[in-house]
């Protein structure tokens, strides 16, 4: 989400100023600070005049009855579009670098996970392929009519997947029961990926038609092998501190890092992950969601900034900090970029070596 809103130059210098002077003591912002600390070089009365045109665009609140100004996520996605300096960032020479040691993927993303917590003073997240693939419990095929298939994947973590199959013609019944059985003698039990897949849905000893069916329902397992991925979790003290008594935003944050599927829906959403391969090294683009503009809304109250990373023709995964709406954004950005960068370089290699 990008917001385009013309300020002039001093509305922004004061924008820009309440928020970094918001995020380095906690408290609202009133005029009286800005022009003490030099951050602002006007009257006082002029600056309130303009932290009340902030306000009345949106970009300010008044948070209870104090007199000082806050950023709303609308202030905050304009800092983030266009105010933003590197040279803002606190921390950005803490930036976590390149994990020389590291032999294997796994290694580099369990080191470098931490390291960006420390690092940016934030909950850090890095999702990584799979070493193992999606074990599938039990597999259900329910023909609604002639001519569409449901199928239910029940895996052994207890995840329920539903998938429609339009097959265009009609399917005979005696056929729909040899799949449901033949996928559960040979698929459930086993660790899902691709190799596997292949051998067992496109075994060439198979009937063509047998084959076509299988086929047909392929998707239903590609797409859990596609979403399986490991979520690596850096935590940092710091972020505690900085909710401070939002207890319940605490409890909500335990509460969505429990649930795997949807955090990394969120983090692929937050980084604008699909199909396409990863952004080349320096042209990558991190993304930020502030508040509101995250989907799940235990991450609402909070901030996500996130990057993909991976080969030239495949992402791999995604890094990405998650931390209080008023967080050091240039530092985090930088951190994030650099470890997706990190990642990138090192996946690539280590392919280069197979």
């Amino acid at each position: 989400m990008c917001l385009h809103m013309q300020l002039t130059d001093r509305q922004a210098r004061i924008l820009k100023a309440v928020v970094l002077e918001h995020y380095a003591t906690g408290r609202p912002v009133g005029s009286r600070t800005l022009v003490d600390s030099g951050a602002v070089t006007a009257s006082a009365s002029t600056v309130r005049y303009e932290l009340g045109r902030l306000e009345e665009l949106g970009l300010l609140e008044h948070p209870h009855t104090s007199a000082g100004r806050v950023p709303t996520d609308r202030g905050y996605r304009l800092y983030v579009d266009q105010l933003v300096d590197a040279t803002d960032s606190a921390l950005r020479h803490r930036a976590p670098t390149a994990v020389e040691a590291a032999s294997r993927l796994d290694e580099a993303i369990t080191d470098v996970t931490q390291a960006l917590a420390e690092a940016t003073q934030l909950l850090a997240l890095v999702t990584a392929p799979a070493a193992r693939g999606a074990v599938i419990r039990h597999i259900e095929l329910v023909q609604l009519t002639p001519t569409r298939l449901v199928v239910v994947c029940i895996t052994a973590a207890g995840d329920v997947t539903r998938h429609v199959v339009e097959t265009g013609v009609a399917l005979d019944a005696g056929l729909v029961d040899w799949a449901s059985a033949y996928l559960n003698e040979t698929v459930c039990g086993m660790a899902l990926g691709q190799n596997l897949l292949r051998t067992r849905l496109a075994d060439p000893a198979l009937h063509p038609s047998e084959r076509a069916i299988l086929a047909l329902l392929s998707p239903a397992f590609t797409g859990l092998v596609d979403d399986e991925q490991e979520v690596h979790v850096g935590a940092s003290p710091e972020l505690i501190r900085a909710l401070g008594s939002d207890v319940q935003g605490i409890v909500n944050l335990v509460h969505v890092l429990d649930e795997r599927r949807r955090l990394l829906g969120a983090l692929r959403t937050a980084a604008g992950v699909g199909g396409a391969p990863a952004a080349s090294r320096g042209a990558r683009r991190v993304s930020v969601r502030i508040g509101s503009e995250n989907d799940i809304p235990e991450l609402q109250p909070l901030s996500v900034v996130s990057a993909p990373y991976g080969l030239a023709t495949r992402q791999l995964g995604v890094v990405g900090v998650i931390g209080p709406r008023a967080m050091d954004y240039p530092s985090a950005m930088v951190a994030v970029t650099t470890v997706a960068d990190t990642l990138s370089l090192l996946a690539e290699d280590l392919h280069a070596g197979v």
